[in-house]
């Protein structure tokens, strides 16, 4: 055992093991468990239906005969474009049982984004909302697709008449209800294909096998000290989005709990479900709690059945933190993770007895993870206590590496260990602190842009020469992208054009709220654009110029 391991040991959490174990089950199992355990439990609330663990491995088991019908094999990618509704749990659990690699995208993404990522994974079946067949069909002829299964927001409406597509509901009722049989090794067999832009800001599938998942829900649910059948959740976070694919889908359906899905995050509504349901759990990110205590209405909410929150994505004011507790008498506790680590590799132990919550720590490792921090240049030293460095981790939960992209995944992962990108220290406690990222990433509330992604777009508009992209910071959003532009030699082009340009290629979370125009950008001698010297430029004239919440960043 490290010295660094035996520094948060001494700190560990009451009734949490330190480590955990884990069955060698596939991870769809866990639904089956819970089902047979509990078959009456509710598993879901959507709007007024209610869904319980016997109904949803019955549809969960219909879905996955319906696959293998069509001739979806294991290993194949099964795409899921959906919002948090029932069909999104029913598809993701009933592509797993056939031995399918799900790969989520975002409801959000344009064109341009649902043609790489289902090119670049090879997906043949998808299952999207009808609202959303136009982007489909208008990419279709560029990727391998052969089924493509649509559904509406109303699991219960007609089903949707469109010509060359399968329609979900009809797929339910052909009454096979037995169990598809996949061997599946869960140590090797791949669940989930996640895209994210890593390290580099370019769009990477991480390799998350069975047990990455299974290990990181057991680990998440102790850490919260999840009761059995007794926790109802409020699944707001999205689903296609690993931080609540995990947290508020699978942790929930492992402890056999009450999952309350919210298609779009409403502040207003989330109040009303809290108090109606008697929510005990929720994990959303700052801005979420922020506007819950903004609302006017707050007061008149009854929201002390809040056992526990989890805050992820960006760091928590501490302002926020302890007013969330007086508010509701939960504990909100900070973590982190990230989409190579299916999330979380670090929380704040969840304890009503501290007397102080350390300011600004993402707390320590969860059960089975090893963290230390490493130099900045070569990432193979480890550091003392208090020094800054890379934050790297390992454990099972760590990915097998990047999809189709052996030089990224020989860059963030060194015999086991994972290079998070994160700068960070650990203090003499064993707690760890994120003191900034090492990527240029762009943290929109809880979504990553990556400012990569969007200079690509911005090339491809024939005006432009050069341009770089970086975060501003912003009170309502924690930080918009903002384009640093020169225009090439005798071109004239208006800061409206380009940021219309930008944004109607890319999703409402990466648009651009701010371009600037200039005859140059600082170059290094390599001839790459030298961001992080435009955004210590922009930082020091926040200073000088406190800012304002951006017009488009609510």
């Amino acid at each position: 055992m490290s010295t660094q391991n035996k520094l948060w040991f001494k700190n560990w959490p009451p009734e949490v093991p330190k480590q955990i174990h884990c069955p060698n089950i596939s991870l769809q199992n866990i639904l089956s468990h819970s089902a047979r355990d509990y078959p009456e439990k509710t598993a879901i609330v959507y709007g007024e239906r209610e869904i319980t663990y016997s109904q949803l491995e019955a549809f969960s088991n219909q879905f996955a005969n319906a696959l293998a019908k069509l001739g979806v094999k294991k290993g194949e990618r099964v795409a899921i474009f959906l919002p948090n509704v029932p069909q999104f749990i029913i598809a993701y659990f009933g592509a797993l049982r056939v031995g399918a690699v799900v790969t989520t995208i975002s409801p959000l993404h344009r064109e341009r984004e649902v043609e790489y990522q289902l090119v670049d994974s090879g997906a043949e079946t998808i299952v999207l909302l009808d609202s959303l067949c136009p982007i489909v069909e208008k990419v279709g002829e560029k990727t391998k697709l052969k089924n493509v299964i649509v559904t509406r927001l109303n699991l219960e409406s007609n089903p949707p008449d469109i010509s060359n597509v399968l329609c979900f509901e009809k797929l339910l009722n052909q009454n096979i209800n037995e169990p598809v049989k996949v061997e599946i090794d869960p140590l090797e067999d791949l669940a989930t294909l996640q895209y994210t832009g890593g390290t580099t800001g370019t769009p990477k599938g991480a390799m998350l096998t069975h047990s990455n998942l299974l290990l990181n829900a057991l680990a998440f649910a102790a850490w919260i000290k999840g009761a059995m059948a007794q926790e109802t959740f409020l699944t707001a976070l999205p689903l296609f989005h690993i931080y609540g694919m995990t947290t508020s889908m699978t942790v929930p359906i492992h402890l056999a709990a009450k999952m309350v899905l919210m298609p779009k995050f409403e502040p207003a509504k989330a109040l009303e479900i809290v108090q109606r349901q008697r929510v005990t759990v929720f994990c959303g990110v700052p801005t979420m709690y922020s506007v819950l205590l903004a609302n006017p209405e707050l007061g008149k909410y009854d929201l002390t059945s809040i056992r526990v929150c989890i805050s992820g994505a960006s760091s928590l004011p501490p302002q926020l933190q302890n007013k969330f507790m007086q508010v509701t008498g939960g504990f909100l506790a900070e973590g982190y993770g990230l989409t190579e680590a299916s999330p979380v590799t670090h929380c704040t132990p969840v304890d009503k007895t501290m007397k102080t919550v350390r300011v600004g720590s993402i707390g320590l490792p969860l059960p089975d993870t090893e963290a230390r921090i490493v130099d900045l240049e070569t990432g193979e030293k480890t550091l003392k206590q208090g020094e800054t460095g890379e934050l790297a981790v390992k454990g099972p939960q760590v990915m097998k590496g990047y999809w189709n992209s052996p030089r990224e995944t020989a860059m963030v992962l060194r015999e086991g260990w994972l290079l998070t990108g994160d700068i960070a220290r650990m203090d003499q406690d064993g707690y760890f602190y994120i003191t900034d990222r090492k990527k240029d990433l762009i943290k929109y509330k809880d979504y990553s842009v990556y400012p990569r992604e969007i200079e690509d777009v911005l090339y491809d508009h024939p005006a432009i020469k050069l341009c770089a992209v970086i975060g501003k910071a912003d009170t309502a959003a924690g930080e918009v992208p903002k384009a640093f532009i020169v225009p090439k030699e005798g071109a004239s082009v208006s800061k409206e054009e380009i940021m219309a340009f930008v944004n109607t290629r890319v999703a409402p979370y990466k648009a651009i709220r701010e371009v600037e125009l200039r005859k140059e950008l600082p170059i290094s001698s390599a001839g790459k654009v030298l961001r992080r010297l435009l955004a210590q430029e922009e930082k020091r004239n926040c200073l000088l110029h406190p800012y304002l919440p951006s017009e488009q960043s609510s």
